[in-house]
């Protein structure tokens, strides 16, 4: 047996939180938190946001979990699990991301669907120089889909693949973006509440790992001014009750093959597009990475294999059809993040739109998409707050909780240059 068990579970900023309990723990069991987390800020302000609690005398929620979510960690000695939260009537805590995502599991699951999500992640490497000041990661000698030591001289990357190879992620992989020092890191796709423990697990595994290796591996949205930003693209499908792909068409796949579910799917995402930033792109370096020509998801726009469109059509078809929304960083909670897409394609199922036509623009150049993102978190938070439909169909206190913190980091970050609104984020995203 394990000598201890790390309980973890995935907050509002997307800071994985936990206790180390005895080994007498890795069983069906429980632990107490203080419900007051929700309304700790970055730089630890405790604030009154709703769900928080905090002026209601700090109460207790409950983390519970079974035995069979408790896997192997990457510390010698630990599991690690990852739960769901329980009010003080042991009913779910409507502030808890991962019941939100199993909230979306179960509302595609009244269509006799179930969700398939595949998710890719984005980050840049930092490390500390002789004088303790944040630099890039010296790999100059590295190239978009560069391999070996040019690319990463400490190996770090090396560690996080043997790691994640003895943990059982399956990691379909890891490879050099077209900035440096920027790495991207694939897992294969799983029904959406495996994919995304998976996610959340793997990311703070490559962090620690990272950080191990004297590296600083961060996903935040921009930590760099002058180079691109880091993504997390969230690629979905359905699977129906008879185990077959159900965006796929027999004609094949693309734009040009779409089905009735795919093309309600696209329609929610296009309509909740603006409200969907609000939540899925949430810091305010994020807007530093939102823009237009930038190959990022600013645009409300739909296309085939181009990745200058929000929503893109894999072109793949059969069991590989899916769609894939690149708006999302990987400073949202990832439960939240998937939970947001899913349920804004939900809605456009729900009350389907006729589809604009698709992007035949460069998205560099020029553009069909008349609109995109709001410019900063003060516009996005604003249109989230006023998407009543979208803010209900994800959970209202979670949104709600959201807005009041976010609407606080705007005033946190107003003043902060891009060096500054680095160093506030770098080490918890």
């Amino acid at each position: 047996m394990a000598d201890r068990l790390r309980a973890m579970f995935c907050d509002h900023l997307s800071i994985l939180r936990g206790k180390y309990l005895p080994g007498s723990e890795i069983r069906d069991g429980e632990t107490r938190f203080c419900r007051s987390t929700f309304g700790v800020h970055y730089d630890r302000d405790l604030l009154p946001a709703p769900g928080a609690m905090m002026m209601e005398g700090l109460p207790d929620m409950t983390l519970h979990w079974t035995h069979d979510e408790i896997r192997d960690g990457w510390e010698p000695g630990t599991k690690v699990v990852l739960g769901d939260l329980h009010d003080e009537t042991d009913a779910p805590l409507g502030l808890c991301p991962r019941g939100a995502l199993k909230r979306a599991v179960a509302d595609w699951g009244q269509r006799g669907l179930t969700p398939k999500v595949g998710i890719e992640l984005e980050a840049f490497a930092f490390i500390h120089d002789d004088e303790g000041k944040l630099v890039p990661y010296n790999s100059r000698g590295a190239v978009v889909y560069g391999t070996g030591p040019f690319t990463d001289p400490l190996g770090f990357n090396d560690e996080i693949w043997e790691m994640a190879e003895e943990l059982g992620f399956s990691l379909d992989m890891i490879t050099a973006e077209f900035d440096t020092p920027q790495f991207a890191y694939t897992l294969t796709f799983d029904d959406a509440l495996k994919a995304v423990d998976d996610i959340v697990l793997f990311r703070q595994m490559a962090r620690e790992v990272a950080y191990q290796c004297g590296v600083i591996l961060t996903f935040m949205p921009k930590p760099i001014a002058e180079v691109g930003g880091s993504g997390m693209h969230i690629n979905f499908s359905f699977v129906d009750d008879k185990g077959r792909n159900a965006l796929a068409d027999e004609r094949g796949g693309g734009p040009e093959h779409l089905n009735d579910l795919a093309r309600g799917c696209i329609s929610g995402l296009l309509e909740h597009h603006k409200a969907l930033a609000g939540l899925i792109a949430p810091t305010a370096t994020s807007y530093m990475r939102l823009q237009p020509a930038s190959l990022s998801g600013y645009w409300k726009n739909w296309g085939g294999d181009h990745r200058n469109v929000t929503t893109r059509v894999s072109a793949e078809g059969g069991v590989k059809a899916r769609l894939e929304h690149r708006m999302a960083d990987a400073s949202a909670n990832p439960y939240t993040a998937v939970t947001g897409v899913l349920q804004a394609a939900l809605l456009g199922v729900e009350n389907p739109q006729e589809l604009p036509g698709i992007e035949t623009g460069d998205g560099f150049e020029r553009t069909d998409a008349t609109e995109g993102t709001a410019a900063d978190l003060v516009g996005a938070i604003a249109d989230l707050e006023a998407d009543t439909a979208f803010r209900e169909k994800v959970g209202s206190l979670l949104v709600d909780n959201h807005i009041f913190m976010k609407q606080q980091e705007v005033e946190k970050t107003a003043a902060m240059d891009a060096k500054a609104l680095r160093d506030f984020y770098i080490y918890f995203v």
